[in-house]
């Protein structure tokens, strides 16, 4: 039987970190399910729509050296500069940011970080909700980032409650600004989550 105090020890090393504003921070060691199915669905949208493109989308794992005083390692983002782009992680401000809240994290993803991602020139930051099952836009305004739209999935039994004139004019998609020929489906975002 494995030793309980080696298992802690290794699972304490594999845990990951950010440095937020010069503060080394735990992350969650383990993402949900319906986090690992927002990130998959998002990265499969851009990869297919970047496929033979010159910008690059990047899932959850790769460092993202933001500046001197933060790396994170984003839930997605996408670089559309080459040269930012290095074998150990992307150096420089992403053009897009995706975060995908928790309760552990969202404090971080909604404020510190966010902060430093409007500093460095994010073009588009998104914040997506697992539990509302919302994606809030954010877009650069004087050095920092500001709230766009919010687009939501809503459950069937609010559906039902709405007249067709409601319903006609719920958005079932929209499109990120660095990309005007691509229709993002809000359904695809949230595809089989809970």
């Amino acid at each position: 039987m494995p030793n309980p105090i080696v298992y802690q020890d290794d699972f304490e090393q594999k845990r990951r970190r950010e440095i937020i504003d010069g503060v080394i921070t735990m992350m969650s060691p383990r993402p949900t399910v319906n986090h690992n199915h927002i990130v998959g669905n998002i990265y499969r949208v851009f990869s297919n729509y970047l496929y033979g493109k010159p910008c690059a989308p990047f899932s959850d794992g790769v460092d993202l050296f933001l500046d001197e005083k933060n790396r994170f390692v984003p839930d997605f983002m996408v670089v559309c500069d080459p040269d930012k782009i290095k074998n150990n992680g992307v150096h420089g401000a992403p053009d897009l940011v995706v975060e995908v809240l928790s309760p552990s994290t969202a404090k971080n993803d909604r404020g510190l970080k966010k902060e430093a991602y409007g500093r460095c020139g994010v073009r588009e930051y998104w914040l997506a909700d697992p539990e509302n099952k919302t994606v809030e836009v954010y877009l650069p305004a004087e050095g920092r980032l500001e709230l766009h739209e919010i687009y939501a999935l809503y459950p069937d039994w609010q559906l039902v409650q709405m007249t067709e004139e409601e319903l006609a004019a719920l958005p079932k998609s929209f499109q990120c600004t660095l990309f005007d020929d691509l229709d993002i489906s809000i359904e695809d975002i949230f595809y089989r989550t809970f």
